[in-house]
């Protein structure tokens, strides 16, 4: 499923993850060969309700997508209280090589698409967020289950 479902399924926490991945770097997290988690610093880029990332086709977080395509991503936040909120989403990561969608991609960003960098399409499966609000949390959850 699309970011669209999340937006049609949870329109609040869409918006709020918007907010999170916009202009930000987040984490990206795979599991390398041996079956170990790795993390790795990523800008996402959010385009007509499609969520993409884009990469070196030598990095080792690409490796891992085309291996096993399951990943989670995670924004950054602010500061050590949690600063701004968190937000996540996990799914499985499709390679997208449709010259249409990396014309998406490629307003704002300077990289050299397509002979240097390589991208995947994110679908969502599950997203999360937890926003810190006085002395309280408050939490938003949505499943891919939930839409069906």
């Amino acid at each position: 499923m699309s970011w669209q479902a999340l937006v049609e399924g949870n329109p609040e926490l869409a918006a709020y993850g918007v907010t999170r991945f916009t202009d930000r770097v987040a984490y990206l997290a795979t599991v390398d060969k041996e079956g170990n988690p790795r993390a790795h610093p990523v800008s996402p880029q959010l385009r007509e309700n499609r969520l993409f990332i884009f990469m070196y086709p030598t990095s080792p977080k690409a490796h891992d997508l085309q291996r096993g395509s399951h990943y989670a991503l995670h924004c950054s936040v602010e500061n050590n209280s949690g600063g701004g909120g968190e937000f996540y989403v996990r799914g499985v990561a499709h390679q997208n090589t449709n010259s249409a969608d990396w014309e998406l991609v490629r307003p704002g960003n300077q990289h050299e698409f397509g002979t240097k960098y390589i991208l995947f399409e994110l679908s969502v499966q599950q997203a999360f967020s937890m926003q810190y609000v006085e002395n309280d949390t408050v939490t938003n959850r949505w499943r891919q289950s939930d839409a069906t």
